[in-house]
This record gives structure tokens, C-alpha cells and sequence, in this order.
């Protein structure tokens, strides 16, 4: 793909909004702008938002602004639509992973397949790339950040459904959870690139720049 002047949409959650950096130029999506000359990077993170519809209103009113239910709020002229989600379904979402067969959006596994669907539908002649959620604190607790009600899947489980899924569509992912080099379990990653265990600072941003816009440029 050739990413000078073209318009991409990024829909996200606090990471792809820049929650963690100090300074905003520094979020992935203007960095990639300026790196490669987009026209225009489309910024759509929210913190706190998932995939799935929930089964009960959060405290926290935003959160439940669903991917899904955003698509068609978007620029509708994008080159491209790169999808960056999955961490909050699995933090604190209370709607349950769900299975491949799921189409209902009420479960992670619907929502996926919901959400890719829509993408599909309304943007068929652009490039859709997803990327998967990078490690994260409290990974393999299967009661997500610890609130949830009941046990549901590790982070694991839902970056391999966005895989699934997104091989059933054809569609391109960059796994971040297998490639970013951000693992802020290891003492020294967190330190320089990710020091809540969960956003990327200034220079775990860079990376994700660099990682995403060479992912991009090779489709």
C-alpha cells in the first residue's frame, strides 16, 4: 500500500487515543502520518472501549461505546481502516469470549465477526488490517484486570479469536502480541517502553509507529 496521501482511519482504545504519552504528536497515528505522508490519520481511540456490547452498563459510560456501534461515524472516504482492540474485552468487559460460531455482537467472538463485517460492508474498497492487543499486566488472570464476575478467557484466547476471525475475512493482521517487542512483564521493557504494565510511553508509541507503518507500506 502506498501510504503518502492516503487517509486511514484508526480505531481504537486508550492506547491508539495515547493515553500514557506526554506528548500527543508522539501517539502511533501521527507519528505514522508524519513518517509517511498521509493526508490525513484519522485518530478514533476511546479509552476503555471493546469489541463486544455489553450484558450491563459500566460504570464508566464511554467504555460501552462499542467498536462496532462506531464504524459508521467514521471518515467514509479512508484508503485504509486499522483496527487496534481486543485489551479491554479482556481487562474488564463482562460480555463472555464466546465461541467462532458466535455472530451475535454480545460476545467477543461476535463482536469480531460483527465488526469486520460492518468494516467490510461499508468500506469494500479500502484496506482493512487489524492488529492484535500487545502483553499486558495480569495476562493470564482469567478474571481479566480481577473485577470480572466469572472466569472468561486470558489475554491469549482473544488474540487468537481477532487471528481466527480475521483468517475466515481475509483479512491482514499484525500481531503485535507475538512481534512488538513490548512485554511489560520483564522488568526492563516495562521501564522504558510500557511503565503501567498496560500503555505504551513516548518511545513504546515509536515502536508501534515503526512496526504498524511497515506492516502497512507491505500490503
Amino acid at each position: 500500500m502506498n501510504l503518502k496521501g492516503a487517509t486511514i482511519n484508526f480505531l481504537g482504545d486508550s492506547i491508539t487515543q495515547g493515553v500514557g504519552v506526554e506528548n500527543p504528536d508522539n501517539v502511533f497515528p501521527a507519528r505514522i502520518q508524519r513518517m509517511y505522508g498521509l493526508k490525513s490519520a484519522n485518530n478514533y481511540g476511546i479509552g476503555g472501549t471493546r469489541f463486544s456490547r455489553q450484558e450491563a452498563a459500566s460504570d464508566n459510560a464511554p467504555w460501552d461505546y462499542n467498536f462496532c456501534d462506531r464504524v459508521d461515524t467514521m471518515e467514509p472516504n479512508a484508503d485504509a481502516i486499522v483496527v487496534f482492540g481486543g485489551t479491554n474485552d479482556f481487562g474488564h468487559g463482562n460480555a463472555p469470549l464466546g465461541t467462532f460460531a458466535d455472530r451475535s455482537y454480545d460476545t467477543f467472538y461476535g463482536a469480531t465477526h460483527t465488526l469486520m463485517q460492518r468494516l467490510i460492508n461499508r468500506y469494500p474498497d479500502s484496506v482493512i488490517a487489524f492488529l492484535t492487543p500487545l502483553h499486558r499486566r495480569d495476562e493470564d488472570n482469567p478474571r481479566g484486570d480481577g473485577d470480572k464476575a466469572q472466569e472468561g478467557g486470558v489475554l491469549l484466547d482473544y488474540v487468537n479469536a481477532i487471528l481466527e476471525c480475521a483468517r475466515y475475512y481475509s483479512l491482514p493482521v499484525l500481531d503485535l502480541y507475538a512481534t512488538s517487542g513490548i512485554q511489560p512483564n520483564v522488568e526492563i521493557i516495562r521501564e522504558r517502553y510500557c511503565p503501567d504494565a498496560l500503555h505504551p510511553n513516548d518511545a513504546g508509541q515509536a515502536i508501534l509507529a515503526h512496526k504498524i507503518g511497515v506492516f502497512l507500506s507491505n500490503l
